[in-house]
């Protein structure tokens, strides 16, 4: 089990954005949350197995959206790996 922290830049506050990552999050059987930073990014923290952390990354930034994903997403930060701390479900903050 790995944690996952990536912030996604582009027009991904408003739009649905941290729902869909949720959804996608909770397909791959992940927790962690979503949430709106001051600077217009989403955080997108994740965790669980390593192949489904890729799988979720691949996600967040394929382009076009295989997955109708909402806004348009410019870039995806490198990966932060850590630990697991995280008590379970994935949630929208």
């Amino acid at each position: 089990m790995r944690r996952m922290t990536v912030f996604v830049r582009g027009r991904v506050q408003g739009v649905g954005f941290r729902w869909w990552a949720r959804a996608r999050a909770l397909e791959l059987g992940l927790a962690g949350h979503a949430r709106n930073t001051a600077d217009g990014r989403v955080e997108v923290v994740a965790e669980g197995d390593p192949a489904a952390l890729h799988r979720l990354l691949g996600l967040l930034g394929e382009q076009p959206s295989g997955t109708r994903r909402p806004g348009r997403v410019e870039s995806v930060s490198t990966p932060l790996w850590g630990a697991p701390r995280s008590s379970g479900g994935f949630r929208e903050r």
